[in-house]
């Protein structure tokens, strides 16, 4: 009977919708910016979603002499590779504070990812081509999601309850963060706008290297 009994329990749970258990809990998350316009690229993450960061792996690839994603998000500890597709080396580094590192002169692929082990922006450079410049930003939270061009993005499977929500955008005018939006996550599915005010968008124009190897030795 006692087994029974734990059949039973064990059988109404999975009864229960999933988005009061959390596992299908979905908060939308709709970035504009001062004009109402959409906003691509923005990193929207639960700061306060009580799960621990579990790391993981990624790619950032580099193709046709630019960074791509422009921008990449990943979770504290997630391990990205760097793998050249052009017929030209490259020298990717960063020198911001949340990860410094530095890939010489390469083709093809690192032996070794760089692990981003601390929460923040990273610019991504490369020495040879000024015009590169990519982002990753590494979040404390594996509830994470990156705005496309309708500036639209989704946080799955948060449990319910409080929630602390932030964004972060490369080109956003205040350094760090927007503010952030506090919200309580029930059986309900949440809409959250946020407005961010931006920088003018600047590229560097292409130019010829004085030192390029477009034999890639």
């Amino acid at each position: 009977m006692k087994r029974l009994l734990t059949l039973l329990a064990i059988a109404a749970i999975g009864l229960v919708p999933g988005a009061l258990r959390g596992a299908d809990s979905v908060i939308g998350v709709v970035v504009r910016d001062d004009a109402g316009r959409p906003v691509a690229d923005a990193v929207v993450y639960a700061a306060t979603s009580g799960t621990a960061a579990r790391g993981g792996r990624a790619t950032m690839d580099q193709e046709n002499q630019e960074f791509v994603p422009h921008v990449l998000p990943v979770e504290v500890g997630t391990a990205v590779t760097f793998p050249n597709r052009d017929g030209i080396r490259h020298h990717v580094y960063s020198f911001s504070p949340a990860k410094r590192f530095e890939l010489p002169l390469y083709t093809g692929t690192p032996a070794a990812p760089v692990v981003f082990d601390q929460a923040g922006a990273v610019v991504l450079g490369c020495n040879i081509h000024d015009w590169m410049v990519a982002y990753v930003y590494v979040a404390p939270s594996p509830h994470f999601a990156k705005t496309g061009s309708d500036g639209r993005a989704a946080l799955r499977g948060l449990p319910p309850g409080p929630q602390e929500l932030r964004v972060w955008h490369p080109r956003l005018r205040t350094p760090g963060e927007a503010p952030a939006q506090r919200v309580t996550l029930g059986a309900d599915a949440l809409t959250v706008d946020f407005k961010v005010s931006l920088r003018p968008e600047r590229k560097r124009p292409r130019t010829t290297p004085r030192y390029e190897n477009q034999q890639g030795g």
